[in-house]
């Protein structure tokens, strides 16, 4: 693996340079001469997707369009409150507009009113050079861009942190919970104002070495914290690092699981897991019975938060071993009514090829597997499905992405028996989440699609020195049919999201700052 590495980053200085050029110089593209200017989306829209969007908000969430980094407690990407303001049918126009201000390395958005959105950044450094100050949260007006006021809360220059990707959540009084690195904070989400701080406990790793990244609310208020951890010996910054270390053989330590009071940040309690767990939980109720699934190198395990005894305990009964030999760590799982989705090769791998893997909630052993682009890799091929797994319950799909073979799929999950079936493979290369909008009778899929510099450029060179273009397509989900698609501008800052907004608008996080798109049926001439 550590020559594979080598293989990977070697002779991409010059590329890098030459997107650090192109990020500089890069004139308007032809959506952002279209739109001359802000765009405040179809305002007819708002007053409905405002209540739409507060009926399926999760518990312990901000009542908005987005008020968790990815829709809800179960992570599901899936945004039915949100419109698709184009043509089902006819032809489409994409219009674009650059944020006003710029902000680096941007990761996650959120939305609390229609009007606003809370940005992540600075957590996401720039393939080389110097790390940059962040993480930091900042509130930006919905239609330009504009910054309304950062708080910045780390420097791993002058702290010394492994500071890696940070989720974004707004709690139900509209303040931020965010942690980073051992560290936990409130924001106020008004003025941008710290109002309390706590440092969180490490577990097993070095505290140099951890980032309580991943953040999710039980319905009952409290903050479920689950790390990432460095491999040991890597001083690689950003959460690439963990790849990147993994790759050069180095161990990775085991993970840790603490609960968290959203008004005191109190540690309630707090546990060790029993493997690596690099990609986020999910909350969701189990007969009753508050449930986070962590995905680990091997797969998934069920754990159970007891608000009313303050503890945190694993289901022993319950575990999915979701890989082959070969097969790298699991993404966050995918609920789909009574099955628990995971997609395979979250670190990437040149050895087997990924798959989707469904269990039963309540029975782990009824379980059924899918490879979408096929079971074997071609000689020297590289798998890398970095997003979890999209899902639409309610039209009984699945989503895969693999970045590695460049290629998306639709999958059909029957819900008495968990069998899948390929719906659909589309030519799509992306890093990033699926998400889904729009009511379940006419969903649309929001898929990123990445193109190389060259025909020269391996997808691993791609992927690690960041030197590709990045465009925005809206997708028939039943059939990955295009409906539209955007330009291609500087890449997506890697497994982020492209947030869906109010009034049809959609959110394209750069590691350059924030582009905002809307599509809409092309007018005649």
């Amino acid at each position: 693996m550590h020559s594979l590495w080598k293989q990977i980053t070697g002779g991409l200085v010059a590329g890098v340079m030459i997107l650090t050029v192109a990020l500089t110089v890069a004139a308007d593209t032809g959506n952002e001469e279209a739109a001359g200017g802000p765009i405040p989306g179809d305002l007819s829209l708002i007053e409905g997707e405002v209540a739409e969007a507060a009926k399926r908000a999760s518990p312990g969430y901000f009542p908005s369009l987005n008020g968790a980094e990815a829709a809800d407690a179960q992570r599901s990407c899936l945004f039915p409150a949100a419109t698709f303001t184009g043509s089902h049918d006819g032809p489409n126009q994409v219009y674009a507009y650059r944020g006003e201000t710029p902000y680096q390395g941007l990761t996650y958005i959120t939305n609390r009113h229609p009007g606003e959105l809370f940005l992540v950044g600075g957590d996401y450094p720039p393939p080389t050079g110097r790390m940059p100050p962040g993480p930091y949260i900042a509130r930006a007006d919905a239609s330009t861009g504009r910054e309304l006021w950062r708080t910045y809360v780390d420097n791993a220059n002058v702290s010394g942190h492994w500071i890696g990707n940070a989720n974004l959540n707004i709690l139900p009084n509209g303040n931020i919970a965010f942690c980073w690195s051992t560290q936990i904070v409130l924001i106020d989400g008004d003025t941008g104002r710290i109002l309390k701080h706590r440092k969180l406990p490490p577990g097993e790793a070095p505290a140099k070495d951890v980032n309580y990244k991943h953040m999710t609310i039980a319905p009952d208020g409290t903050l479920i914290l689950k790390t990432q951890t460095r491999p040991t010996g890597s001083k690689e910054q950003g959460t690439m690092a963990i790849i990147k270390g993994k790759m050069a053989g180095l161990p990775q330590p085991n993970s840790h699981l603490a609960a968290v009071d959203p008004d005191t940040l109190e540690v309630l309690h707090d546990v060790s897991l029993p493997e690596p767990c690099s990609a986020p939980h999910i909350i969701a109720d189990h007969h009753g019975r508050i449930a986070t699934y962590i995905p680990m190198e091997t797969g998934l395990t069920r754990y159970f938060w007891d608000p009313k005894a303050k503890q945190l305990s694993r289901d022993e009964s319950w575990t999915l071993r979701a890989m082959i030999k070969g097969q790298t760590a699991a993404t966050a799982a995918t609920l789909i009514g009574d099955w628990v989705a995971v997609q395979t090769n979250g670190l990437g791998s040149s050895a087997a090829a990924s798959s989707i893997v469904v269990a039963h909630r309540d029975d782990v052993s009824r379980m059924h597997s899918i490879f979408p682009f096929g079971d074997k890799l071609k000689p020297g091929g590289w798998s890398f499905c970095m997003p979890k797994a999209g899902g639409d319950p309610e039209n009984h799909m699945l989503y895969s992405a693999d970045m590695g073979v460049e290629k998306v799929a639709g999958i059909k999950i029957d819900p008495a028996t968990g069998a899948l079936t390929l719906a659909f493979v589309v030519d799509n290369a992306t890093t990033t989440f699926q998400p889904l909008i729009g009511p379940a009778s006419k969903r649309v899929l929001l898929l990123t699609n990445a193109k190389r510099a060259s025909p020269e450029q391996t997808i691993q060179q791609a992927v690690f020195s960041a030197r590709y273009t990045e465009q925005l397509t809206w997708r028939d989900a039943a059939t990955g049919r295009i409906l539209a698609a955007s330009d291609f501008f500087e890449p997506l800052t890697m497994n982020s999201l492209t947030t869906p907004g109010y009034g049809g608008r959609v959110y394209f996080p750069t590691l350059k700052g924030l582009l905002i798109l809307q599509a809409l049926p092309k007018r005649a001439e």
